[in-house]
């Protein structure tokens, strides 16, 4: 059967991660490993797991490549509290804001959490007014952007 999943290139934190996003989603769970170049002891090679029913693969790579904004993981969250959440916990320990509810977490991995009402905001007539009000943000902001579909 023909599968799809996201590798994810990680210099030696790949159970780390794993570990971290596993355990921001109800039901994520790590699914596999396959033991490093130091046998069964060491630190894996490859973290399998799942997120929401998405597969996923965290591998240590080595220095050779990093993560980018160009590739992230968008996670669309039911309210401004899941965001608040979400986005506290991914920053924790050196994570890092960006703008637009984009964020870079610790190990390197760019995100965007988006609250589920945004979305029905960007779809109104509105959405110029909602779109320049996000564009302000970095932490999305649910009530102000809804303000900004009101007042627009």
């Amino acid at each position: 059967m023909t599968q799809i999943s996201t590798c994810l290139w990680f210099q030696a934190q790949a159970e780390d991660a794993a570990a971290l996003y596993c355990s921001l989603f109800p039901g994520a769970r790590i699914t596999g490993q396959m033991p490093g170049r130091e046998g069964p002891n060491g630190p894996p090679l490859v973290v399998n797991f799942d997120l929401l029913g998405q597969s996923y693969t965290a591998m240590n790579g080595g220095p050779y490549y990093t993560l980018t904004p160009a590739a992230s993981i968008m996670a669309v969250v039911d309210g401004q509290a899941e965001v608040d959440r979400l986005w506290a916990a991914l920053l924790a320990n050196g994570g890092e804001e960006s703008r637009c509810g984009w964020l870079k977490d610790r190990f390197g991995l760019s995100w965007q959490i988006i609250p589920q009402g945004m979305l029905a905001l960007l779809k109104g007539d509105k959405t110029g007014k909602v779109a320049q009000a996000m564009m302000a943000m970095v932490k999305l902001d649910l009530a102000a952007l809804q303000r900004a579909s009101d007042n627009g």
